[in-house]
């Protein structure tokens, strides 16, 4: 039977929120510093106000359909509450933090969310890292980046998804490039997160393709799809005025949509970290309201 209780134990949260993202008990008790006797009381504890949230698939804890309704408001609360103690009790937030996002956001919304982080914050030395979100998954785990935006199809996800958006065709405005085949692809690199997306679906619709022109650079992307040399793929709201969108009847497979993941450091997080995370949920939300 549940409880009926007035307040939850932040703690509690927080122990849901660690064992969820690393799906162990023994890693979750290291990345809090915790006994895992210690982490599995607490789990218990929640458990008896909401129902059973993991059940155990070989060696991992994988989250109920509870446990997935109460872990993206379990890490808004926990980003709330961290960040109110921040301000209670750091003053000034000071430091470095460094976050990565791939190219195609940062010319988008990614900008003023960080011009407007730099101003609120002054003391804080930001780093920006512009890669591709295989490579800013691999950053993080390794401890080289502190925040990090990773597109990923809409699914299960480790990190917190702060906006949905469609994957679309993008091609030259009147241009031709998308009825030639084999089709004309650019996809800024081999590394790009639509890639194998686009890929498998151009395989399934059995339309023949070659890759162009694929050097790592989003700026040779948008110059070779401007020029009518090849497509591209993009998240809709990233695509340049410049640029058309191709229509549904152009003949090229549908696309899904992608999410826009944040991710942070499993454990302790620092107070620029966690307040560049909630300016980017907030920017994102904005960005969304907007549209």
């Amino acid at each position: 039977m549940r409880r009926m209780v007035r307040n939850l134990d932040i703690a509690l949260l927080r122990a849901f929120v660690t064992v969820a993202e690393h799906r162990s008990m023994t890693a979750a008790s290291r990345a809090l510093h915790l006994t895992q006797g210690a982490i599995s009381q607490q789990v218990a504890r929640l458990e008896t106000l909401s129902g059973p949230l993991f059940v155990r698939e070989h060696r991992n804890l994988l989250l109920t359909a509870d446990g997935e309704r109460l872990l993206g408001q379990a890490r808004r609360l926990l980003a709330a509450h961290d960040a109110l103690l921040t301000d209670m009790t750091a003053g000034a937030v000071e430091g470095t933090v460094r976050v990565g996002a791939p190219q195609d956001l940062v010319g988008s919304c990614l900008a003023p969310i960080l011009k407007g982080y730099a101003q609120a914050h002054p003391q804080v030395a930001l780093t920006l890292v512009c890669a591709a979100s295989p490579e800013l998954r691999r950053g993080l785990a390794q401890g080289e980046l502190d925040v990090a935006l990773i597109e990923a199809p809409v699914g299960p996800s480790r990190g917190e998804c702060i906006a949905v958006d469609r994957l679309v065709w993008v091609g030259a405005k009147g241009g031709t490039a998308y009825r030639n085949t084999p089709l004309p692809v650019s996809m800024v690199a081999q590394t790009c997160a639509f890639r194998p997306t686009v890929l498998d679906a151009l395989r399934g619709c059995d339309r023949a393709w070659r890759t162009v022109f694929e050097n790592g650079s989003i700026d040779a992307t948008a110059a070779t799809v401007r020029s009518d040399l090849a497509v591209t793929a993009w998240l809709a709201s990233t695509v340049p005025a410049d640029l058309d969108i191709l229509p549904a009847d152009s003949g090229l497979p549908a696309l899904p949509n992608f999410a826009i993941n944040l991710h942070l450091p499993r454990g302790q997080r620092t107070p620029a970290a966690t307040e560049l995370a909630r300016h980017l949920r907030n920017g994102f939300a904005r960005v969304r309201a907007a549209a």
